[in-house]
Order: C-alpha cells, then structure tokens, then sequence
C-alpha cells in the first residue's frame, strides 16, 4: 500500500472531489484517480462512491480513511520530531485551549514561544468543556490547555498544573434571580450545561459536589459566544471562570451571583497523551505556559 495512495483517498474524502483532491496533491486529475483505482484494486474493496456532485466514501472507505487520516497526522509528527531533535524546529504545533486560557495564557505564551521559535506553526482551536479530551485522544491536538479533569488516569495522560480558578454563577443584568443567595434558589432555573450531551458540564458538576440534584437543562452548548449570548440575553444561568466573569466584556452585561456556596474550583493546566512521545516543540511550549501563568500566580494580572 503506497503512501501516495493514502493520501489520494484521504484529499478525496474531504474535498469531496476528485479534482480538488488532485489540485490539493498537485496531481492530474487522471493520474490521482488512477492512484485511487490502483488501491482498490489492491484490497479487493470499492472506497468511493462517485456521482455528478462528487465523491463519497463506501464503508470501507470510511474505515480506511479514518485510519488514513490518524497514520498520516502521526506521520507528520514523527517527521517533524525528528527534525526537532536534529536542532531543527520546525512543524506544526496543534493547541486545544479552553476560553479562561485563551484569554489569559496563550496570548503571552505565543509571543514568547513565537519569538523563540519563528519556524514552528501554532494552530489554536478553542475548547469549552475539555473534560472529554477526545480530539486529544485522537491525536487533532498535540496538547489540551484546560480544566484538568477529577480522576483523570495518570496511565493516558500527563498534566502540568498551570492556574487555579473558580467557575462562578452568571445570568444576564436584571435578571430576576441576580440577587439570589444560595444554589437552591437557583436550583429551579433553567441552566446552560456545556459539553457534548446534558449528563455533563460544569453545572452538573457543581450541585453534585454539594450533594444537590443537578439543575434542569435550559440548553447544551461548546461554543463560549453561543454560552454568553444565552445567558447575557434570556433568564437562563451558566457558569464561567471567574476571571471571564470579571472581564470589562463580560461585566457590561452579565452579573456574577452572590451566592453563599463557592464556586466550582478548576485546576487549569496542560495535558498532553502518556503514550505517545513528547516532541521538543511540545516540552518548550509547555514552558512558555508556564511563565505566562508564573505572571497571573504572581498576581500580576494578564500577562502582556
């Protein structure tokens, strides 16, 4: 099985197009679907479905790129280690990072890891409830900068704990419930639960670690734009890290709620896959996280 075939059904599933694949691989259209015939031909299996509106790939397709895609990323990482431990930093770093460490963690840490490494790609994507770690576990990201999760095994993943937080109680100004002084006046609110499905988020965290029911679900977002323009525009209720809480932005228009109970505490940090060799690009931006969060510990504020 050639790399180049590889490849070929990897572009082609996700431009949907033979020929876009091709322009991608800088190949004739001929040549990459003559690449693509050759390996079906070799696993005995048909991998694209081909109509006027494009390609799409057979179950065996599917099967096959998904494994495509993971060997292929894997394989970049591995070149660009080696390069890396040649003295050459160069490659692609991949960032998951929550909102509280993309507003006060990275912008100081790409400033200073940039400097220091003009040749190594940064690629920030934005993560709201990180406690699944799935695209860390499918190795999208080469780090996750977020709430470390209770319990997390030791054996998949390594953390390196940066800055501690609270997530705090916020609804929009005026709401009825602004003044409210304890969880159980809230408790019959509707909340905004962020994460993948409603048996999780922060919200559910909090009642819990209090042995209260979880509140009811008002609605289930991983979008911080989609969390604040809920809670800043309707009676719903959310969570959010104190210090987005307290952000001018924020501020104009939510209110933090003053009740009794403290908020859910949040250990921020790096995580990083155990089972899978730390690049040289990984360990210096790791350090640079942490001289960004020495400044925030120290009290200095947002680093700048």
């Amino acid at each position: 099985m050639k790399l180049i075939a590889l490849k070929a059904l990897v572009a082609a599933v996700e431009n949907g197009s033979l020929r876009a694949a091709a322009r991608q691989l800088d190949l004739s259209q001929p040549a990459l679907t003559k690449t693509v015939r050759e390996l079906e031909l070799e696993l005995g299996a048909r991998l694209l479905m081909r109509s006027n509106k494009g390609v799409v790939p057979t179950a065996q397709g599917k099967l096959l790129f998904e494994q495509a895609t993971k060997s292929l990323r894997e394989l970049d990482s591995v070149v660009d280690q080696v390069h890396q431990l040649g003295g050459r930093m160069v490659g692609e770093l991949s960032v998951g990072a929550v909102p509280l460490a993309v507003m006060l963690l990275i912008p100081e840490t790409l400033r200073t890891f940039g400097a220091a490494f003009p040749d190594i790609r940064l690629r920030v994507s934005e993560e709201l409830y990180i406690a699944q770690l799935q695209r860390l576990r499918r190795g999208e990201v080469d780090v996750a900068v977020g709430g470390i999760p209770q319990g997390l095994s030791s054996g998949e993943f390594v953390t390196e704990p940066l800055v501690q937080t609270r997530m705090v109680v916020v609804v929009r100004k005026g709401h009825p419930l602004e003044r409210a002084h304890s969880l159980k006046q809230l408790a019959s609110a509707k909340w905004v639960y962020t994460g993948a499905t409603s048996d999780e988020g922060y919200a559910k965290l909090l009642y819990e670690s209090l042995g209260m029911a979880a509140p009811a679900v008002g609605a289930v977002v991983n979008s911080t734009l989609a969390l604040l323009s809920l809670v800043g525009s309707g009676d719903l209720v959310g969570l959010l890290p104190q210090q987005i809480a307290a952000h001018p932005l924020c501020a104009r228009y939510l209110s933090v709620v003053p009740v009794e109970e403290e908020g859910l505490p949040l250990t921020v940090g790096a995580i990083v896959r155990s089972d899978s060799a730390v690049s040289p690009a990984v360990r210096h931006f790791i350090a640079h996280l942490h001289r960004a969060a020495h400044h925030i510990n120290q009290g200095a504020g947002t680093p700048g």
